[in-house]
């Protein structure tokens, strides 16, 4: 497993399109950090009771960057099976279950450092945000913010785990691609023609609701329904995997 574990971070690290997305994720977790932050500020005028800094700042950093770090998991797998590597993969590992399991873990370490990087550069850069415009903020010290923050970072963990499971599923990084944006960013468009009760139930949504910081909200539950869809989606994965010819 150790030797499993250091190709598959062999691999990851000299993945081109890694350096890339990790730059892109830094740079939309910042700048629609700032983008959503400065949107929202007016509405602590409107509705104060339901003003939330730190979700706000946190959600507008996710919306995008959740797509950047799918898609890394992505490519993590389909890469190899479009160069045709993944039979040396094998030839190497056989057990095609510790190769799965290397894999998941590599990329969901990799997911989560640079998740929950992202999700405090988000939080800060949005609450400066909000000081400058005069509006309230928060700080890391207040009631539910560092749960919040280390919430987003997990979320963002468990979106590179799901493109995974997605492009063991498919194979395609066209495909997977496709399922991750409209899983995590178009469904949303649909969703609005919901309740907002029915909305919730949506994995994804569901599992942004662990960013809110309001007396009284819940944020475990739906954080829990996206981790059960998740490791669903990972277990038919490794399922299909075992299955299926390379």
């Amino acid at each position: 497993m150790r030797a499993a574990l250091r190709g598959e971070w062999r691999k990851l690290r000299t993945l081109r399109s890694t350096t890339y997305s990790l730059v892109v994720l830094a740079v939309l977790s910042v700048g629609f950090g700032a983008l959503f932050s400065g949107g929202a500020a007016g509405s602590h005028r409107e509705r104060p009771a339901e003003f939330d800094p730190a979700a706000l700042s946190l959600q507008g950093g996710a919306m995008f960057g959740q797509i950047v770090i799918g898609v890394l998991g992505v490519l993590s797998i389909t890469s190899e099976y479009a160069a045709g590597t993944i039979t040396a993969g094998l030839a190497a590992v056989p057990r095609r279950g510790r190769l799965f399991a290397a894999k998941a873990a590599v990329v969901g370490v990799v997911a989560a450092v640079a998740g929950l990087s992202a999700a405090l550069a988000s939080f800060l850069i949005g609450q400066w945000v909000f000081a400058a415009g005069g509006v309230p903020y928060a700080g890391l010290g207040d009631a539910g913010v560092a749960r919040a923050v280390l919430g987003a970072g997990l979320y963002l963990a468990l979106i590179g785990l799901l493109g995974l499971a997605l492009g063991f599923l498919t194979r395609s990084t066209a495909a997977g691609v496709t399922l991750l944006t409209s899983m995590t960013v178009l469904v949303l468009a649909v969703l609005q023609l919901l309740p907002q009760w029915a909305a919730g139930f949506w994995p994804t949504v569901a599992g942004m609701q662990v960013v809110t910081t309001l007396p009284g909200s819940s944020p475990w539950p739906g954080f829990l329904l996206f981790t059960v869809f998740v490791a669903a989606l990972t277990a038919a994965a490794l399922w299909t995997f075992q299955r299926r010819d390379a």
